[in-house]
C-alpha cells in the first residue's frame, strides 16, 4: 500500500540524498519502508520487507542493474522453477539492484542453504501480503503487488538505489 509522501518519512535520510536533483530510491531498512525521491520532493513512499538476520539486505550505493516483467523464480538451492502467476514468489515485477557472486551460506528456517555463483538482490512483489513491514526474505526487498507495479513505471536501469541501515 502507497503511504503519503511527507517530509516526517524523510527523518534519517542524509540530506545529501535527499537533495539530489535526479530520481532516486532510498530504502530506510530498520524502518522497513523504501523511498522515491527526486530533486528534493518524496515522490513515492512504500512500506516493504526487507532480509532476515543472517540474511541481510545489503548496505550501500546501487543502481538499477535489471528489470523483468513476470519473472521467473528459481529456488536458490534446489534449481526448481516457478513461471508467472499468483504462486510466484517474485510476484509479477524484479527489479534488480545488487549483484554478488561470492555465495552465501546460513540458516533458513530449519536448514542450512549453501548458495554457490552469483545471487542478485532486488525489488519484487509478494503473494505473500502479510510479510511486507517484517525482515522475512532471503535479502530482497519484498512490496505489495501493485506497489512493486507502480515503481517499475518510475524507475528505469540505471537508476541509484541507496541502502540504509
Amino acid at each position: 500500500m502507497l503511504g503519503p509522501p511527507g517530509q516526517a518519512q524523510l527523518a534519517g535520510v542524509p540530506a545529501a540524498l535527499v537533495q539530489r536533483p535526479d530520481r532516486h530510491l532510498v530504502l530506510q531498512r530498520r524502518q522497513r519502508r523504501l523511498l522515491v525521491l527526486e530533486a528534493g520532493e518524496l515522490i513515492r513512499s512504500y512500506p516493504v520487507a526487507v532480509g532476515m538476520p543472517g540474511w541481510d539486505t545489503p548496505v550501500g550505493r546501487f543502481e538499477v542493474l535489471n528489470m523483468q516483467v513476470n519473472p521467473v523464480w528459481e529456488h536458490p538451492a534446489k534449481g526448481t522453477r516457478i513461471g508467472p502467476g499468483p504462486a510466484n514468489p517474485l510476484g509479477s515485477r524484479w527489479i534488480g539492484f545488487q549483484k554478488d557472486c561470492a555465495g552465501r551460506r546460513g540458516v533458513s528456517g530449519d536448514q542450512v542453504l549453501d548458495l554457490q555463483g552469483c545471487l542478485m538482490t532486488g525489488f519484487h512483489g509478494t503473494p505473500h501480503r502479510w510479510t511486507v513491514g517484517r525482515a522475512v526474505s532471503h535479502g530482497c526487498v519484498r512490496l505489495h503487488d501493485e506497489s512493486v507495479q507502480e515503481l517499475f513505471e518510475l524507475v528505469q536501469v540505471g537508476t541509484s538505489v541507496t541502502v540504509l541501515p
